[in-house]
């Protein structure tokens, strides 16, 4: 069995996982709160439920949830990658079958529980989607395709996004729902930030006597640029070599591991990055 056949088999049973959370949570927390979460999971309970309070028409939301996918999905699959889309596609499939086959099952009366632990559970399905290089589709596949192109987090947007769509739930289904929803989505977009790293950013200063030995194991590691700057030690009056370079935050653990290997006297400071400007390399999604 090749690597990638391998590598597949992962992702996919990552997906279902993932699907199988995300509807857990819509039918423990999001139904029996009658919440509205993120993204086009809570754009498709909207319409669904307008139809039905105000039109006397039962579409299920599985329905819309596939229909509001389509046109994002045609984006990411152009822009992004195939592999990446025929994944996600899987998964927000996979969510609308899980959605309409379980039954709901209440955990708690309490809301402020529904949506705290609605929130968690349901950016923790998303999380695992993200981690194994796929998604849960909707505003996640153009939150995708923004950070993929300008190198930054975009996932405030989608907060930003979300919260015009529970001030028009508020409109037409009360404010006690909208405003309990905005706890539901702030605890699943804190997951979701926390657990995806792919396009959070590091930058990486590195104190050596080893520059080319500890330049090669980086090139190694990962495939980004280094800058060297020559110094001295102030203390011991000894030449020394600062090597600059950004690197994504799930990279960091492993490239310091390759660097200490080869230089084990080493000095690194790591801080946050919160944009670049220029040439980066992005691994690709596929």
């Amino acid at each position: 069995m090749s690597i990638q056949v391998k590598k597949d088999i992962r992702v996919l049973i990552a997906v279902i996982i993932s699907a199988l959370v995300y509807a857990t949570a819509m039918k423990a927390f999001v139904e029996s709160g009658n919440l509205f979460p993120g993204g086009f999971a809570g754009l498709s309970r909207m319409f669904s439920q307008s139809l039905s309070q105000f039109a006397h028409i039962e579409i299920p939301f599985s329905i819309f949830y596939l229909l509001l996918n389509i046109p994002p999905t045609l984006l990411v699959f152009r822009y992004v990658g195939r592999r990446f889309t025929v994944f996600s596609v899987l998964q927000y499939s996979l969510t609308s079958l899980f959605t309409e086959l379980l039954p709901s099952f209440p955990i708690t009366n309490d809301m402020l529980l529904i949506a705290v632990f609605g929130g968690i559970v349901g950016g923790f399905g998303i999380s695992i989607a993200l981690r194994a290089n796929a998604s849960s589709g909707g505003t996640d596949f153009l939150a995708i395709y923004a950070s993929t192109k300008f190198n930054t987090p975009t996932w405030s947007y989608v907060m930003g996004f979300n919260a015009v769509m529970l001030i028009v739930a508020g409109v037409l289904f009360g404010w006690e729902k909208a405003l309990y929803s905005i706890i539901y989505q702030f605890c699943s977009t804190q997951v979701v930030s926390a657990l995806h790293t792919r396009y959070k950013l590091n930058s990486l200063f590195i104190i050596t006597d080893k520059p080319e030995e500890v330049c090669d194991a980086a090139f190694h590691y990962c495939r980004h640029g280094i800058t060297k700057l020559w110094g001295e030690g102030a203390f011991s009056h000894t030449p020394r070599c600062l090597l600059f370079m950004t690197v994504n935050t799930y990279q960091v653990h492993g490239l310091i591991d390759a660097i200490r290997k080869t230089d084990p006297k080493v000095f690194i400071n790591v801080s946050k990055t919160e944009r670049i400007i220029g040439n980066y390399y992005q691994k690709p999604l596929d």
